[in-house]
């Protein structure tokens, strides 16, 4: 045997992990709702994700690291702190992000895909959505025609703030609309800083809140290209590139490190209207892209 074989064979030997001449780029999928965090939907958090993002940039020998991102948006927040999070990571690691969109990187799901150095989606991805949304009901009428009198004592006058019994004033309106536009600008400030001189469209459209599927998202400068992570992780760095998947404990071993079974109580079931009117925002988040 010649010596080249025999290196060839004592190469296949080695464990992949160990293996130099193989490229690695880990995978993180980042999924759901942000911020909405219930027992029995949780959502995505920077707590929920650190860990698996600083176990993706730690791992040996990786070329990139690869954001599988499905999520409709949620809080702002928690949307900006994961964004900042990636890019820490990234540059202290000095590594690549590639993001995949697959459904929706829609609102908050479209400001962590900004985290990426290039954003990839299927023709049928939707993106965009850059805006500030929120809601609420009024009840004030109900309550009038079913007999109920609403009794409510604050300190401090705005402490009420679209109380949902209480008819809506317009001074709240435009505080909340000033409160609004604050979160946006910030929203619109991510997006620019990050994607740069690959938007394409005019502001006026572009920050609208309006979202395209992944053709017309590539046109307006929101994502660089059409393609899946298999492909694109073969064409960049060969046939032979390993992808692991970095996820969150679970089982026994979630156990150990902190993360208990779910019983009754933490399930909500003693609190379950909470638990459905949680559901049923979450679904209806979800619904505003048509999924």
């Amino acid at each position: 045997m010649s010596e080249s074989n025999v290196m060839t064979t004592l190469a296949s030997l080695v464990p992949a992990r160990f293996r130099r001449s193989e490229a690695v780029v880990p995978v993180v999928r980042l999924s759901g709702v942000i911020g909405a965090v219930t027992p029995l939907r949780p959502g995505m958090s920077l707590a929920s994700v650190a860990k698996v993002l600083e176990r993706a940039f730690a791992t040996k020998n990786a070329k990139a690291v690869a954001l599988v991102i499905n999520s409709p948006g949620g809080s702002p927040v928690q949307s900006r702190q994961i964004y900042l999070r990636i890019r820490t990571l990234a540059e202290e690691k000095k590594l690549p992000v590639l993001v995949f969109v697959e459904d929706v990187a829609a609102s908050g799901g479209y400001m962590i895909a900004c985290a990426g150095d290039e954003i990839f989606v299927d023709p049928s991805s939707i993106v965009g959505s850059i805006g500030v949304v929120g809601g609420t009901f009024g009840f004030q009428e109900l309550i009038r025609k079913i007999g109920v009198e609403r009794r409510l004592y604050t300190a401090g006058e705005r402490k009420a703030t679209l109380d949902p019994f209480l008819p809506e004033n317009p001074d709240d309106v435009a505080r909340i609309k000033t409160l609004q536009r604050e979160i946006h600008a910030i929203f619109i400030a991510l997006v620019k800083g990050s994607r740069g001189a690959r938007l394409k469209g005019a502001e006026d459209v572009l920050f609208s809140g309006e979202y395209w599927a992944g053709e017309s998202s590539i046109a307006l400068g929101l994502s660089d290209a059409i393609g899946d992570l298999r492909s694109v992780l073969r064409a960049r760095f060969g046939d032979k590139v390993r992808t692991p998947v970095i996820s969150a404990p679970t089982g026994m071993l979630s156990g150990l490190l902190g993360r208990k079974s779910a019983g009754a109580s933490q399930l909500g079931l003693d609190g379950l209207p909470e638990q459905m009117i949680s559901a049923l925002e979450t679904r209806a988040i979800w619904a505003r892209f048509g999924f």
